[in-house]
């Protein structure tokens, strides 16, 4: 890819992105917390008060896998109408247009980044300290995220340009992956005849070493060396899809 040869554009749509989303907003980046934060104090009531849900520090728990969740959940949101929201930007200026999936995931991306230092204000709270191993777990956690996203994002914004109903299926598709993802629930929860539905869900072991990384300074590297192999396989997929379908968006934008 040449993506390094348009590196200043993809500055300069990432700065723009956060200027739109913030603008005449009080609170600003704090509305990108907001939800997971929200969704957190829900599941502790309902989970840890009503259900009485026998895990430790269930609150930070919550944290560990809903942000990096959000960082997922929006991005492939958005990817369904991306290009077409973009379509007088992807006429008027001559550029790959995998750079605006791209810029997306990134943003989405810079927001997580930026919720680290409340995720490190629960760890304290519940008197985890940060170690080193936090700054090379999580680079290697956010790469393999992001290679998951971005090849996901590549194949739904492509995909739906040309069949519209894809819209509903992505919103319907990421309401059931949440739910099959041990974002509220411990992966040993689960029983054994059902933990083949967390092997083939990549997004599994992603949030299980963000736990890992979180709460127990420590990153599996065998789950991360299979997910990251798993997530590349799929970020090469989605890209070869968006490339052989690109020909043809300049007929339907």
């Amino acid at each position: 890819m040449d993506i390094l040869y348009y590196f200043d554009l993809v500055s300069v749509l990432i700065t723009k992105e956060l200027k739109v989303r913030y603008k005449n907003s009080v609170l600003g980046f704090f509305w990108s917390v907001l939800n997971p934060l929200s969704m957190a104090l829900i599941f502790l009531f309902a989970f840890k008060k009503v259900l009485k849900i026998p895990i430790e520090n269930y609150t930070f728990f919550l944290i560990c896998g809903l942000f990096p969740w959000q960082w997922f959940s929006n991005s492939i949101m958005v990817s369904t109408n991306i290009l077409l929201a973009n379509a007088t930007l992807i006429k008027k200026i001559n550029f790959p247009s995998y750079i605006i999936p791209l810029v997306s995931v990134l943003n989405d991306m810079v927001h997580f980044m930026m919720s680290i230092p409340i995720i490190i204000g629960f760890a304290l709270f519940y008197k985890i300290l940060p170690t080193t191993a936090w700054i090379y777990g999580i680079i290697l956690l956010a790469v393999s995220q992001f290679f998951l996203t971005l090849g996901i994002s590549l194949f739904i914004s492509s995909l739906n340009l040309f069949f519209r109903d894809l819209e509903r299926i992505v919103s319907i598709g990421i309401t059931i992956l949440f739910y099959g993802t041990p974002i509220f629930y411990d992966i040993n929860f689960v029983p054994e005849k059902y933990k083949f539905f967390l092997i083939i869900n990549p997004l599994a072991g992603i949030i299980e070493n963000w736990r890992n990384i979180f709460m127990k300074n420590f990153i599996d590297f065998p789950l991360y060396e299979k997910n990251l192999i798993y997530n590349l396989l799929i970020f090469i997929l989605g890209f070869l899809i968006f490339k052989r379908l690109s020909y043809k968006f300049g007929e339907i934008l």
